[in-house]
């Protein structure tokens, strides 16, 4: 019985890693990675830099903040909207760090961009933390701003500042906001040591502050954050992920005490293979179970069993219930926006499939045993699908391939730019852009979409946002894996 258990998730991995891809003509994935680099400079916010490269972008939101007293200038846009959330903003940042700390080395001349991908970040994460005991999360009224379709240089929806604080606490997004600032110091140790020592500084004091005074920010702020960013997860993971952060950035003994006796108060082991601007779980698991692989760190060795447990949940044929892959090959979850899993679990076996390669390990799921080739595999496999190795023949990356999504759910590539049509157009005014059959007049290069659902089906239409809206969260681990893959196109 047991060897009969074993035929289907062979069966089923060696159709979807070894039969020929649908549509398969051999990917430029140095393009690509250019291309998932420039999206960010189309979702920037605040005064744009001489060196912007998509013209059709100009300032916005520059007087961001006023309304406290601070100045909350610059940063991103989430997604295709013109509301500046903080949470993932910062998860954002996190997964941008961690693609360059990983595989900068193969990011050839995207390098320098990745880079600045992460200061444009790192320089409104400072701002937001800037005054001691307070952590700004939102800017913008999230229903007032839902409310329109308007280019974001034409805003004139409400600028609402929302923060944490001691008596409001968010350990959330402040904690999620000390990994970034934890994970960027490690980029710019070498490249920029005065602004690295400057983030591990704040980074320090961010997390400090998210520790003493817990609480989910979505308790403290309901009315503004949620159904948007809420924290659906508990306040948690991001306790342990910034640990593991500042424990990476700064080597200090406090922190890997923290992480080994908080790591069941604060469920380590829950929900392993989740992994978003959310949920941390599998994460941690796998950023701290390297050290472990190193022989560094035998104290953590429970983080790497729930670390082969979630390359176990999520591997073709034996995966968890809650994850399923469709017809095509693709990695789906519940809810909307799909490709956020994608990119995000499929960066996570990319990053484990090295440290098991230093390590000269492989991880055994049952009579079925997952070596770093494999992980390999089922992370090209996703990042194929992505750009065009799919039943649809379409690459959801915009700007990438011949065909790929033209109505994205997004206001500054669906309305006429600033130079096209100078004069404001309103609120109400760019409904009809919304509502139009037109291909979006500006192309946000880069931008890869919600994606499919199980069916492999795309609707192609700005109304279906959670398969046409872009977000940074799905960009970020993209750059990552295409980083690793543009050095390495002949791999299989």
């Amino acid at each position: 019985m047991a060897r009969k258990s074993l035929i289907f998730p062979v069966i089923l991995l060696a159709v979807l890693l070894f039969s020929p891809p649908i549509h398969s003509a051999g990917h430029d994935y140095r393009d690509a990675l250019r291309k998932s680099i420039l999206f960010f400079e189309g979702q920037r916010s605040g005064k744009l830099p001489p060196d912007q490269r998509l013209k059709w972008r100009r300032d916005s939101a520059l007087r961001d903040g006023s309304s406290a007293g601070v100045d909350l200038s610059g940063g991103y846009y989430d997604a295709g909207d013109n509301v500046k959330f903080g949470f993932p903003m910062a998860f954002t940042t996190t997964m941008l760090s961690w693609s360059i700390i990983d595989f900068g080395k193969t990011m050839g001349p995207e390098l320098r961009n990745a880079v600045k991908a992460v200061k444009w970040g790192t320089d409104y994460l400072l701002k937001a933390t800037e005054i001691p005991g307070v952590v700004f999360v939102q800017v913008g009224d999230a229903y007032s701003d839902h409310n329109c379709w308007e280019r974001p240089e034409d805003m004139d929806t409400l600028r609402s500042v929302y923060k944490i604080d001691r008596a409001h606490p968010g350990s959330d997004v402040a904690g999620e906001t000390a990994a970034a600032l934890a994970a960027a110091s490690i980029v710019f140790r070498k490249r920029d040591p005065a602004y690295s020592r400057r983030l591990l500084d704040r980074a320090t004091r961010v997390f400090a502050f998210a520790n003493r005074y817990r609480g989910a920010y979505s308790n403290s702020l309901y009315h503004a954050v949620c159904p948007f960013y809420c924290d659906f997860n508990g306040y948690q993971d991001e306790l342990l992920w910034g640990a593991a952060w500042l424990h990476k950035a700064s080597r200090k003994r406090a922190y890997r005490e923290f992480i080994v006796k908080n790591e069941v108060i604060l469920k380590a082991g829950d929900t392993i293979n989740e992994f978003g601007w959310d949920n941390k779980h599998a994460g941690i698991n796998v950023l701290i179970s390297k050290e472990v692989l190193m022989g560094k760190a035998e104290y953590f060795e429970s983080f790497k069993q729930n670390a082969d447990g979630f390359i176990c949940s999520i591997l073709p044929g034996i995966s968890h219930p809650q994850v399923q892959y469709s017809r095509g090959g693709l990695l789906v979850k519940t809810g909307g926006s799909n490709m956020q899993h994608v990119t995000s679990l499929s960066f996570l076996l990319l990053a484990y499939s090295n440290y098991l390669s230093h390590a000269k390990k492989v991880v055994p799921c049952g009579e079925l045993t997952a070596s770093p080739s494999l992980l390999r595999q089922v992370a090209k496999r996703q990042v194929d699908y992505i750009l065009g190795d799919n039943p649809m023949g379409l690459s959801y990356m915009v700007g990438y391939g011949q065909k790929f999504p033209r109505r994205i759910h997004h206001r500054g590539s669906s309305v006429p730019s600033v130079s096209a049509h100078p004069s404001h157009i309103g609120c109400k005014e760019g409904s009809r852009y919304f509502l139009s059959p037109n291909p979006n007049p500006n192309l946000l290069v880069g931008a890869v979409v919600g994606g499919p659902n199980v069916t492999d089906a795309f609707p192609d239409s700005r109304p279906y946002f959670q398969q046409s809206e872009p977000t940074t969260y799905i960009n970020a681990p993209l750059v990552g894996l295409l980083g690793y893959f543009s050095s390495h196109s002949s791999w299989r």
